[in-house]
């Protein structure tokens, strides 16, 4: 298991290229998305922007639980316990997938309150309910595919994740246009047809997925019952926490695009717009929170500290270096990157303003991410959770709201950066702690 130093760095890389391509390529084509619907106007834009919390919701289940599988079966596998690595990996695709479909069926229901209640009025609603079912759909497809990913990545693998990834943005892409505005005499399906597209992009990605699948003994449908009732406690330990972890930011994005929606339609489009590059531009930092668990988890079960040590440094220099580089690139490209991605002049200025201040932030937001990856890795999921908690609830979300009170959507803006800086100064000194003595904060 342990690596000498020389060899930590290049393996670490090859370990997370081909993830931060996929991501890359996955959070490129929600950025498309977003670009193709700016060009039918503010109003789809703004629609648009309203669901982004809803789907960050399915999204944090569906990586809480995908956390849950890979730190298990990395685990089970770095003990050698193949046999149980097999049955784990079954239990979780069928039961996300369930779980999954329950939520998206629930989330169909509510629409008309929740984002009513989220400052939509009536003419934003109506566009968001012909985009809403078929998102839905995509959604559902898409975290069948992402746990499908979680089990390449438990076992090692992330080159066909990262293939994928970008083998689905690249079917999207083509459909996009074609969805969205239409061909020859068809003119297209709107605001609807971006959601069409993912969708028929998800399906085709599960269906290699699937197939490659088939090709591996990593499945068994033997003695399921039975680990299930063994394997429900560590796997509510971990998915528990870490799903309160994930879900923690789609209820900070609800509250957030609430204040956003009280400056005005323009302000939401562009908010929504930077939170697509928001995540973008974190794409380094999201694929080793995908690659690194799995290798943590592997040291976890075999008991080696000292290699954990290693990796923590050596991602949070790469991920603060990272992030700080492309953050003031952006920073002062803001406004040809905010032309690029729309056309309309008001909310052009106002999504490069939140350019400015909020991409140099994300270095520390980074840092913070990847603690909190960590942390449910190496068998500190409540600490994770409440760090994940205080980001947003103790530092983000206040110094936004203060932002906005004091100076609109640039204090907004410099309140949000102030509060990424705090929240990653803290995760720094919650790790440094913890990794001064791990056997104990495990168990505790």
């Amino acid at each position: 298991m342990s690596r000498s130093r020389d060899s930590l760095g290049p393996t670490l890389w090859r370990q997370t290229w081909p993830m931060a391509i996929g991501v890359l390529a996955l959070l490129g084509f929600q950025l498309v998305d977003s670009a193709f619907i700016a060009r039918l106007g503010t109003a789809p834009l703004a629609a648009q922007s309203f669901t982004f919390p809803l789907s960050f919701l399915i999204i944090g289940i569906q990586v809480g639980m995908g956390i849950a599988i890979a730190a298990l079966i990395s685990r089970a596998l770095g003990a050698e316990q193949l046999a149980r690595a097999r049955r784990l990996g079954s239990l979780v695709l069928l039961l996300g997938a369930s779980v999954i479909a329950v939520l998206v069926v629930v989330l169909w229901a509510v629409q008309t309150p929740v984002f009513a209640r989220l400052g939509a009025d009536a003419a934003t609603r109506e566009l968001i309910r012909g985009y809403w079912a078929p998102q839905l759909l995509a959604a559902w497809f898409g975290a069948a595919l992402y746990f499908g990913y979680s089990l390449f990545r438990a076992h090692g693998n992330t080159r066909l994740p990262g293939i994928l990834m970008v083998v689905t943005s690249l079917v999207n892409l083509v459909l996009d246009p074609l969805l969205i505005f239409g061909v020859g005499g068809w003119e297209g399906l709107g605001l609807p047809g971006a959601a069409w597209a993912t969708t028929l992009a998800f399906a085709a990605g599960l269906a290699v997925l699937g197939d490659r699948l088939r090709g591996t003994d990593w499945l068994t449908g033997e003695g399921l019952g039975a680990e299930l009732r063994a394997s429900a406690r560590p796997f509510i330990g971990i998915a528990g926490p870490a799903m309160v972890s994930q879900l923690m930011p789609p209820l900070a994005a609800m509250l957030a695009i609430a204040v956003v929606a009280t400056l005005g339609e323009a302000q939401v489009a562009a908010w929504g717009l930077a939170s697509r590059l928001e995540t973008l531009s974190l794409m380094v930092v999201l694929a080793m929170t995908m690659s690194l668990p799995p290798w943590l988890g592997r040291c976890y079960g075999a008991g080696d500290w000292e290699q954990v040590h290693r990796l923590m440094r050596l991602a949070l220099r790469a991920v603060v270096a990272w992030q700080l580089a492309l953050g003031l690139a952006m920073a002062l490209a803001a406004p040809w990157v905010a032309q690029g991605l729309s056309g309309n002049p008001e909310v052009r200025d106002d999504l490069a303003m939140l350019i400015r201040f909020l991409l140099p932030s994300y270095a520390a937001l980074g840092v913070c991410m990847l603690v909190v990856s960590a942390g449910n890795a190496l068998g500190w999921p409540l600490r994770a959770m409440l760090m994940s908690g205080a980001r947003l609830f103790l530092f983000y979300l206040p110094c936004l709201g203060a932002g906005a009170w004091f100076g609109g959507l640039t204090g907004l803006a410099a309140g949000a950066a102030l509060g990424n800086l705090l929240a990653g100064l803290a995760a720094w000194g919650v790790l440094r702690r913890i990794l001064a003595s791990p056997r104990r904060a495990a168990v505790a």
